[in-house]
C-alpha cells in the first residue's frame, strides 16, 4: 500500500465522522465542553438604566452650565433602588450598579463635586447619558449569546450564567481506548527487565485526549500474542475511537494489523508520507474509528495531534480548526526536505511588531522524549520543500497538548 498524503490521510479519517450526542449539564460541570446548542438570553442586561461610577444622577439640563447647586434628595444603592423621582435642581447619590432613578438622565462622578450636608455642587458638566449603562446595552431577552460548536472557557460560561442559564446542552466526550502493544513495555512504577522499558505513550495520549475534550479509558498493555491482543481489543467494543500503539509496522511481532482484521477492521489506509509517524494505520471497526499509531513517542504524540485530534474535533462538533497553522520566519538556514511531509520540533521567540522567530531543535530523533517536552511548536515542512534561509517564512503548527 503506497504511503498515503497527510491531507488525503486526515480526509479520509474525517470522511462521514459527525458530532456525537448530546447531554445537559449544569454550568459548574461545563467547562471545558463543547456547546452543543445555541444559548440564548432569558433576561435583558443591564435589566435597567444603571449607573456606570459612583457619583449623582441628576438632570444634565441642570448642569449644563457649572458650578451648580443642586439638592440631595436620597440615594440609589445596588439592589436598593430610589424609589422617586428626581425634579429639577434635584440630585441623588448613586452607586456603581445602581438602578439610575425617574428624572435622571446623567451621573456626575463624586470626584467632581463637594456637598455639605444636603446640598451639592457640581463642577463639571455632564452630557446626557454620561456614565450610564442603557438597559439591554449587552444583551436583551432572546438575543443568541453563544453558538453551537464553542469551547466553553470561563468567559463563555459567565456570559450563559448572565443571561440566566443555569444548564447548558453540550456534546458527549468522545470516549478514546488506548492500547499499548509490546512484550517489551512495563508499566510505569515498574522496574523494567531486561530488554525493557517503560510505557510512557499511553500516559501522554490521555493527556492530550482530555486537553482536547475526550474521555481516555486505558486498556494497559497487550502481548506480542495475537491471543493476548485480541482479548484487549474485545474489550474496546464500546468506543467511538480505539487507539493503538505499536506493532502497526511490519516486523513478524507487529500483530496489531491482523488482530484487527480479525475481528473485522476494514482497513482505510496503512502508512503515511509524514516524519515523523509514517507506521499509522486507520480503519473502521463498525462505527467505531480506529487509529493504529506508532510506537516512538514522539511518532505517536505527533501523530495523535496531527490525525487523533481532528477527529475528536469533529465528534465534538468543534467549529474551530483542530490544525491552526500559522506563520513564523526561520532563524536559521534548513536543508531541502524530502518526500515526506516533516514536522521538526521548534521553539518560538516573539517579536515586537513581527512575525516570531523560530529555532528547530537540534535533536529530531523520533525516540526523543526531551525533545518533544523542549518543544512548543512543529515547523511543517511539506514534501520536497527546498532549501531554506534564515528570514524565510515557514508554517508552524503550536503543540498545544
Amino acid at each position: 500500500m503506497a504511503l498515503l498524503p497527510v491531507d488525503e490521510a486526515l480526509r479520509r479519517i474525517l470522511d462521514g465522522a459527525s458530532a456525537l450526542g448530546t447531554e445537559r449539564v449544569d454550568l459548574l460541570a461545563a467547562a471545558d465542553r463543547v456547546l452543543a446548542e445555541d444559548v440564548t438570553a432569558n433576561l435583558t442586561q443591564p435589566p435597567f438604566d444603571a449607573s456606570a461610577m459612583d457619583g449623582y444622577a441628576v438632570r444634565a439640563a441642570d448642569v449644563a452650565s457649572v458650578p451648580a447647586a443642586l439638592e440631595v434628595i436620597g440615594e440609589s444603592n445596588a439592589g436598593g433602588p430610589f424609589a422617586g423621582e428626581v425634579g429639577p435642581s434635584q440630585t441623588v447619590r448613586i452607586f456603581t450598579g445602581a438602578s439610575v432613578p425617574q428624572g435622571a438622565d446623567a451621573v456626575v462622578i463624586q470626584e467632581d463635586t463637594e456637598r455639605a450636608g444636603d446640598s451639592l455642587t457640581v463642577r463639571e458638566a455632564a452630557k446626557p447619558g454620561a456614565n450610564i449603562r442603557r438597559a439591554g446595552d449587552d444583551f436583551r431577552i432572546g438575543d443568541t449569546l453563544l453558538r453551537a460548536g464553542r469551547l466553553l472557557d470561563a468567559s463563555a460560561i459567565t456570559l450563559a450564567a448572565a443571561g440566566g442559564n443555569a444548564g447548558i446542552s453540550v456534546r458527549r466526550a468522545p470516549v478514546v481506548a488506548i492500547l499499548a502493544t509490546g512484550d517489551e513495555l512495563v508499566e510505569p512504577g515498574r522496574t523494567p527487565g531486561p530488554g525493557q522499558i517503560v510505557s510512557s505513550n499511553p500516559y501522554g495520549l490521555a493527556a492530550l485526549v482530555r486537553r482536547f475534550g475526550g474521555e481516555p479509558w486505558l486498556l494497559g498493555i497487550a502481548a506480542d500474542t495475537l491471543e493476548d491482543l485480541q482479548a484487549k481489543l474485545a474489550t474496546a467494543a464500546d468506543a467511538d475511537i480505539l487507539v493503538t500503539i505499536g506493532g502497526a509496522s511490519v516486523g513478524d511481532r507487529d500483530l496489531v494489523k491482523p488482530a484487527l482484521e480479525a475481528r473485522g477492521l476494514a482497513l482505510d489506509f496503512w502508512k503515511v508520507a509524514v516524519r515523523p509517524g509514517k507506521p499509522m494505520l486507520f480503519g473502521r471497526l463498525a462505527a467505531q474509528r480506529v487509529l493504529g499509531l506508532p510506537g516512538n513517542p514522539l511518532s505517536c504524540l505527533i501523530a495523535a495531534r496531527l490525525f487523533l485530534v481532528p477527529l475528536m474535533f469533529r465528534l465534538l462538533g468543534r467549529t474551530d480548526a483542530p490544525l491552526d497553522e500559522r506563520a513564523a520566519v526561520l532563524a536559521h538556514p534548513m536543508e531541502a526536505n524530502g518526500p515526506r511531509q516533516h514536522y521538526m520540533r521548534g521553539t518560538l521567540e516573539r517579536v515586537a511588531g513581527a512575525l516570531p522567530r523560530v529555532t528547530a531543535l537540534a535533536s529530531q530523533d523520533s525516540s526523543h522524549m526531551s525533545a518533544l517536552a523542549a518543544a512548543d511548536v512543529l515547523i511543517v515542512r511539506p514534501p520536497d520543500a527546498p532549501a531554506a534561509a534564515p528570514g524565510d517564512t515557514v508554517r508552524v503548527l503550536p503543540l498545544d497538548f
